[in-house]
């Protein structure tokens, strides 16, 4: 066993331990890292700000990569961002290190004006959410470590003694030079349902564990894809969002109670667990029935990256109308989806 996989194991035990109770940023990033430590990591060609392109497989082997995943509403990478750029600057050489901007709710815009603001000079790329998903993103800021011999060997939360430890010993370690390098399979793209698309092979259930019938026909659906923490958490850094989020779930509350559609609050696992997915519902009594998106593969379904939006579906199943975040007539869409599917 090497001293950085040693270090990783020790780290995760004393996250999940010490977090029991409070379950923190540490203690998540822990669990969804857990299961990728030792494995190679996945092949992706990330586009950066600046309009070009990071090929990650093609880096691997050479030297270590450090990703640090990353959103500019998010307060503790904000928190982090100063100490983040000097490891840039102390560990560049040896390191690739790479800030990875999440795209959830997310403009390219804010993103540049943070960059000039504080004047980063590490690389920034754009995820749309792919690479998150397969390394298991759960928190903001969650770093991951790749070392030379192109496997995990870090997944956290924090910027303290443990990752300084890591990255020191993965810079240490000798490249994987002529050796090929394992990479993680490719996952095929998700595919994206479309306006007219008839929508199948999602699978959701309600907090009760009910199946939920996503695209079955019958009558017209209305999923609302969120964050529960977008009212509160995002009043500060983006109240525009946090309206919005708040608009939604009354409109939805409200048509909920005239019937004739199926409704379904859709969570992304973003700083999200169950437990507080069931927190949201009983603040919020009324709301449509909640399911957890816990791979974030029903937001892939439907290419949604900005919370909140509303997918409906028509009496057939198939995809009518998609509604973002600035949209306000889901009442009329509705309605209009009613007409087209009455006799």
């Amino acid at each position: 066993m090497t001293l950085l996989r040693l270090i990783a194991i020790v780290a995760t035990l004393l996250a999940c331990g010490a977090n029991a109770v409070a379950d923190d940023g540490a203690a998540r990033a822990a669990r969804a890292g857990q299961p990728l430590i030792g494995q190679p990591a996945p092949a992706a060609v990330l586009r950066t700000l600046d309009g070009g392109t990071i090929d990650l497989a093609a880096r691997y082997g050479r030297k270590p990569v450090y990703l640090k995943f990353w959103a500019t509403w998010c307060v503790p990478c904000r928190e982090q961002m100063p100490g983040f750029e000097r490891i840039y600057r102390q560990y560049g050489k040896r390191i690739d290190v790479i800030a990875v901007n999440v795209g959830f709710s997310e403009a390219e815009a804010d993103v540049r004006a943070y960059r000039t603001r504080h004047g980063l000079t590490m690389p920034i790329a754009l995820d749309d959410g792919s690479l998150g998903r397969r390394l298991n993103l759960r928190v903001t800021p969650q770093h991951v470590l790749i070392g030379a011999d192109g496997r995990i060997a870090w997944v956290g939360h924090l910027d303290d003694a443990a990752l300084h430890a890591a990255l020191d010993q993965a810079a240490a370690a000798r490249p994987a030079a002529a050796h090929p390098v394992a990479l993680a399979p490719q996952a095929a793209a998700p595919r994206v349902f479309r306006v007219g698309d008839k929508v199948d092979g999602i699978a959701l259930a309600t907090l009760d564990g009910t199946p939920a019938a996503v695209g079955m026909a019958g009558k017209p659906r209305a999923l609302v894809f969120f964050s529960p923490w977008c009212e509160t958490y995002l009043s500060a850094s983006r109240p525009a969002t946090a309206h919005a989020c708040r608009r939604v779930r009354e409109d939805a509350t409200r048509l909920a109670k005239k019937g004739g559609v199926d409704w379904l609050a859709v969570a992304a696992p973003l700083w999200t667990s169950p437990a507080e997915l069931a927190d949201y519902g009983r603040a919020h009594p009324g709301t449509p029935p909640l399911a957890l998106d816990r791979d974030g593969a029903a937001f892939a379904a439907f290419g949604i990256r900005a919370i909140p939006s509303v997918v409906l579906l028509d009496a057939d199943g198939r995809v009518a109308r998609v509604l973002g975040p600035d949209e306000r007539d889901l009442g009329q869409a509705l309605r209009a989806i009613a007409k087209r599917g009455a006799p």
